[in-house]
This record gives structure tokens, sequence and C-alpha cells, in this order.
């Protein structure tokens, strides 16, 4: 939905001025919500000012920043981790009006943030310093606690209330804290163009970070992890700043955490009652090394790294994992096999393995062990996302776009797409001589990408491809008639900017 423009220029100074750890969430998911904070709901007000379709649309342009800057760790194993992780939580804050995306932010710095319209980003540092799935979901949790209170709507209604000489100056810390990079000087980061930049905070930023620790230690519990993983991982941070025991104002830190937010914390857990407590995903400890071994500097050998590391631990399957991805991502395929086949057969209920195998046996030129491999894991996970990329990525590489397209189409017409997964079933599409379709799918990685009037010339160009079937007919010209009636009502209209289709 568009609004006026001087609101939409305020929406623009919030995006930001606001601290990325203190915004919200949109869209619809039908998820009951089952915990419920004694906090009162302080978002109704604020939401006369800000719709959530204005929030989730601040959001997507901020992910598009992100794409455009490289900024995302656009790994289907990686991503499809951290939203199963942030979904088991979301489910338990989920009052129905809110659709939280996870993903993962190329930096090595310990953060993470929540966009408005529920994009909550997690630095791949981060990842690294937790240690276990409960500390990684703890601060997921803390995150959809922002999310859920509606922070950056509340945030907006402040700034309608500040001067332009206040907001221009909120602006201006944005541009010094960019130039000088000094993260712990600046306490709210946002991911913007150069991978963050910092950004002033609003006054009740710290009241806000206790309350999103609050309702965050309540959806975590609630979702069967152990809620002691937020109050560790605070002191995690701490030891990793060197700041145990410092006497360092918490208002001058991204995320102000201190030994008093740590004793609030274990003090909430230890008066809560009793709850039932899941076994954390066998895919953490994984999830763990395959980080490593992406973010990694392309100069840096990462066998000897595990070589070291299984001379220690050498049961470790997620050891095994990591070491097999080093050697693939070096050219060495053969070697990769040799270490995924047996984990394989000792978890054949982790597709991540089979991925990387049915990946490994295409690259050593093996592909019909490499299809069988898929196969087999496709039968026991359908329509798993990152196996059905991985197979199509190996389909196209072997000269096989037809299958890989087929593939794509019966997985993305369920599940909706990534803009990277557009493009692959754009370009399987093309090679596999479906033109219109493939017109199709770059319409849709234009609406993504903002670029509607480029969205409607493909669909014109998909409508004119002879011999579509009526399937296909009706779909584009349905589309494009959306996209036309938005472009109409573009400066007047009540409706959302169409989404890419699955």
């Amino acid at each position: 939905m568009y609004c006026p423009a001087p609101i939409r220029a305020l929406l623009l100074a919030t995006a930001l001025a606001v601290p990325a750890s203190q915004c919200l969430a949109q869209a619809a998911t039908n998820a009951p919500r089952t915990v419920r904070s004694s906090l009162p709901d302080l978002g109704s007000g604020a939401n006369a000012l800000i719709s959530r379709a204005d929030e989730y649309q601040i959001g997507r342009q901020v992910m598009r920043e992100l794409r455009a800057g490289n900024q995302l760790l656009e790994d289907p194993e990686t991503s499809d981790y951290l939203q199963s992780v942030g979904s088991r939580i979301g489910v338990e804050a989920q009052d129905g009006d809110f659709k939280l995306t996870f993903f993962a932010v190329r930096d090595p710095s310990v953060n993470a943030f929540a966009l408005p319209g529920g994009f909550i980003g997690v630095h791949t540092g981060l990842i690294m310093l937790s240690t276990n799935e409960s500390e990684l979901a703890g601060v997921l949790a803390h995150e959809v606690g922002h999310v859920v209170q509606r922070h950056i709507a509340r945030a907006v209604q402040a700034q309608s209330r500040s001067n332009i000489a206040m907001i221009a100056g909120m602006l201006g810390a944005v541009l010094i804290g960019a130039v000088t990079g000094n993260a712990d000087a600046l306490p709210g980061i946002i991911a913007l163009s150069q991978g963050t930049a910092m950004q002033q905070q609003i006054n009740f930023t710290r009241m806000e970070e206790h309350e999103a620790d609050r309702v965050g230690i309540d959806y975590l519990a609630a979702a069967g992890y152990d809620p002691n993983g937020m109050a560790a991982f605070f002191q995690a941070m701490m030891r990793d700043r060197g700041l145990a025991g410092a006497d360092i104002p918490p208002l001058l830190l991204t995320h102000p955490v201190d030994t008093v937010r740590v004793a609030e914390a274990r003090a909430r857990i230890a008066s809560m009652p009793p709850h039932e407590r899941r076994p954390d995903s066998m895919s953490y400890p994984f999830i763990h090394e395959r980080v490593r071994v992406l973010t990694s500097a392309s100069e840096y050998d990462l066998r000897r790294y595990y070589e070291r590391a299984r001379a220690l631990d050498p049961d470790n399957p997620a050891l095994r994992y990591g070491a097999a991805l080093a050697e693939l991502k070096l050219g060495n395929s053969r070697a990769a096999i040799q270490l995924l086949q047996p984990l394989t057969q000792e978890l054949p209920e982790l597709s991540l393995l089979h991925a990387a195998l049915g990946q490994a046996q295409y690259a050593a030129e093996r592909s019909a062990d490499g299809a069988a491999t898929f196969e087999r894991a496709l039968a026991v996970a359908p329509r798993n996302v990152p196996l059905s990329v991985r197979y199509a990525e190996a389909l196209m590489a072997n000269g096989e776009a037809k299958k890989a397209h087929q593939l794509l189409l019966d997985v993305f017409n369920v599940v909706a797409p990534t803009p990277e997964q557009i493009w692959l079933i754009a370009r399987a599409a093309s090679a596999a001589g479906d033109t219109g379709d493939a017109y199709y799918y770059m319409a849709e990685l234009h609406i993504a990408n903002g670029d509607l009037v480029l969205a409607t010339s493909q669909l014109d160009q998909a409508l004119a491809v002879p011999k579509l079937t009526d399937v296909q007919r009706k779909r584009f010209a349905a589309r494009r008639d959306e996209i036309r009636s938005f472009l109409s009502e573009e400066f007047g209209g009540r409706r959302s900017r169409p989404q890419p289709a699955g």
C-alpha cells in the first residue's frame, strides 16, 4: 500500500534511523498464538500511523539492497535451517498477523537484527559464536520479541513528533557511523549497502531490549528450547567483546549486554513453571560447520583445520561433513565422496548430507550415482527445497535442463521461491525450451526486485509465445492484469505490491 508522500518520507527516515534490532513484521500466517506475554499490546496506537503492509515494503526494500550488495548468504541449506528454527519459535508468538522470514548475512561480527516486515537477519559470526541450537534460538526469540511488540511502528510514532532537524541529525549520525565503522560506539545496526551501516539509537532502546528479552524467553521455552540458551549467549557475547565485569554503560553497546541483563534473564527463567523440553535438531552442528566452510577466505585451506579437529574428536560426524565440504570447495570431489558416503548411511535422516553427496557424485562425473542419491533422498523428503535446488543445479550442469525445470516447477508451485531460486528456474525453463515460463519467471524476478514495469513487459512477451497451454496463458494474463491494476492505483490505491509467485 502506498501512503501520502510526507508519511512515506517519514518511513524512509525511520528505516534509516531506527536500530535494526527494533523492528517488526507483517503478512499472514494462520498459526495459533499459544504464548502471550503479560506485557500490554503496544502496537495498536502505532498501527494508525504505519500499516503492516508499509512495514513489509520497507523490509523488502532493505532485503533488495542487501542482496544487491552480496550481503546475504544465499545458501539453501542454511536458509532452510534458520527458517525451521525461527518458525518453531514464531509459532508460539503468532496471532495470525505476522510472517517471519529468517536469513543469514555474510558478516563475521556477532549480531542479529529484525527489519520491518518480519525479516530477521542473523550474522554468520553469530552462528559461529553459538555453541548449541538453544543459544542460537535464544537470539532468534529475542528478535521475534521485537517483531511481536511492533517496536518499529512505535519508533515511527515517536519520530512523527520530532522536527526535521532531529531527523536530519539522526541521519547524519548514520553517515558518521558508516564512515567510522565503530560498531560499539553506536547502539543500532542495520545491514545496508556495504555490509552494515551504523544507526543512531532512539531513547527507549534499552527498555525495548529488555522487553524483547522477556517475551523472547517465553517463546523460547514454549517452543521446547532451553530458555537458559538466551542468557548463556549473552554471556558468550560479553566474553567475545571482552566485557565481562567491565564497567561500560549498556547504552553504548549495539545490543546492551551487561551482568544486570544476564541476571534478569536468569531470574525470569527461574520463576517460570516447568515446560516440556524438546530435543534440539540434529542439523545444528552440521550447519555450524557448513557456515564455517562457506564463509572462509578462498585462500585459506580448511583441510588442515579439520585434520586437527578430527584428530581430537574422530567420531564427530559434523567435523567429517565440514571436511567433506572443504574438499568439495577445493574441487576434490572424490575425497568428498569418501567422507560423505558413510555419513549418509549413519545419518540417513539428514537431507543435507545426501545433497552434498549428490553434488560430489555429479562433480566426479558419476551422474547415475548422483541421480540415485538425490532421488532416494527426495522419496523420503519430497519437495525439500535444498535437495531440489541442488539436484536441479546438478541436472543443469549435466545438460538435463528439462528434468531440472520440471523438478523446480513441482517444488515452487507449492513453496514460494527466493529471488535466487526464481533466477534458477527461469534459466532452467529457458534451457529446456519453455520460453513462456522463462519470461514468466523473469517477470517474477523483476517483481521481487521492485521493477513492475519491466515485469509487465516480460509478461507481454510470455503471452506472445506461440503454443502456450491454456493454464499458462491464464496464469500469465492474470499476473499481468494484477500488476497493471496495481500500477494504475499507485498514487492512491490501497493494494499491496504483488508478491513473487510460487
